[in-house]
């Protein structure tokens, strides 16, 4: 009897560590569906097994000898466009040079722990597999799609009691993201005034590297981006960043302000920070003055506290499929009819200031809207 078995997913492991390449070839090789064919320790030999393997997936060091991972991930992406995951120290170094290896067109990136390596990469391997299967599903050269194509619109959440909102102008903007997520913020943010509504934004991200994140927002947009703390006032033109893995990031009403509240309660749909604990906190304090993106990623996470928005009367968008790198949280979001609009990524910050246009002027002439 004869089985027809799909094709693993094929890996190239690329780094200087002969133990980093012998442990991540063990963790990927544990799952039936990826092989690893080869590894290479710097991007010289990674060149030529490239062409000889034919790889789906490249995982990538950021540090090399010969030439750095940012070199080699440029030159990759010019001539062989593939998808690359690349894996980083857990340095604030290392953070930065992640981000630009985002930039450039990596698809995501797992940490390098700095002690007992053996055992605290096997304590991720679930993610780093999870990882690699989903970096396997993207086509890395078709990225965006036109900013023309068409929204889909749905009509507006029914209230309680079929009644109208009312609507201030205190406005607050909700962003969430997974993977791929760092470059879709930027996008978002950089279609943003200075004096936009206050922002805050849960994005997956380790412990270290959020820092890094909103540091690099700050340098590339009109907005003033910083990692949250505690009791944090969100004011328009400023953005407040979840800090990566130790704390959620929730919205909290204080007299007639918003403030950012931090804890360290445990993970939410398997994150920490989970963009459902912000979300859902922004339905409860914000409501109606809420306007709400969830953006590209893997998994669900946001998609009920993006239905929660918009049964509190949100205006809530989810990013499309074309323009998501993974649409995982969105797909789910739109599948549970949390979205009031579907939009390629790079109309998502037009929709947000019309929909805070329309209500400015709602506020203005002192009445409410739907």
């Amino acid at each position: 009897m004869s089985t027809t078995q799909a094709r693993p997913i094929r890996v190239i492991v690329v780094d200087d560590s002969a133990l980093i390449r012998k442990l991540l070839a063990r963790i990927l090789d544990q799952a039936p569906d990826i092989e690893v064919v080869d590894t290479a320790a710097d991007p010289y030999d990674a060149r030529e097994k490239i062409k000889q393997h034919d790889p789906d997936v490249l995982t990538l060091d950021v540090e090399m000898p010969k030439m750095d991972g940012i070199t080699f991930l440029r030159n990759l992406m010019r001539l062989r466009p593939m998808p690359v995951v690349m894996v980083s120290s857990l340095t604030e170094a290392g953070a930065d040079v992640t981000l630009q290896a985002l930039e450039l067109g990596a698809v995501d990136f797992v940490t390098k722990p700095g002690t007992d390596v053996a055992h605290a990469m096997e304590a991720y391997a679930d993610a780093l597999i999870e990882k690699i299967r989903t970096a396997s599903r993207i086509r890395v050269q078709a990225r965006s799609a036109p900013a023309e194509a068409p929204a889909q619109v749905t009509p507006p959440a029914a209230t309680a009691g079929g009644g109208r909102r009312f609507r201030t102008t205190d406005r607050v903007i909700a962003l969430g993201a997974s993977t791929g997520g760092t470059e879709a913020l930027k996008e978002v943010l950089m279609g943003l005034p200075p004096d936009a509504p206050g922002i805050v934004i849960t994005q997956h991200i380790p412990a270290g590297f959020s820092q890094a994140f909103a540091e690099r927002m700050d340098r590339s947009t009109a907005l003033r981006v910083k990692e949250a703390e505690d009791g944090d006032v969100v004011m328009p033109g400023h953005v407040f960043v979840a800090p990566g893995t130790d704390y959620h990031l929730r919205l909290e009403r204080d007299g007639a302000r918003y403030v950012c509240r931090l804890d360290d309660q445990g993970p939410v749909n398997r994150h920490r920070p989970s963009v459902d604990v912000l979300f859902e906190s922004a339905a409860q304090s914000a409501g109606s003055n809420t306007m709400a993106a969830l953006l590209t990623g893997m998994g669900d996470d946001g998609a009920r506290g993006l239905l929660a928005l918009r049964e509190a009367g949100a205006h809530t968008i989810a990013q499309d499929e074309a323009t998501s790198l993974v649409w995982g949280m969105p797909g789910e979001a739109v599948e549970r009819g949390a979205a009031v609009q579907v939009l390629p990524l790079g109309r998502i910050a037009e929709a947000l200031l019309d929909d805070h246009r329309d209500t400015s002027r709602a506020g203005a002439n002192g009445g409410d809207t739907p």
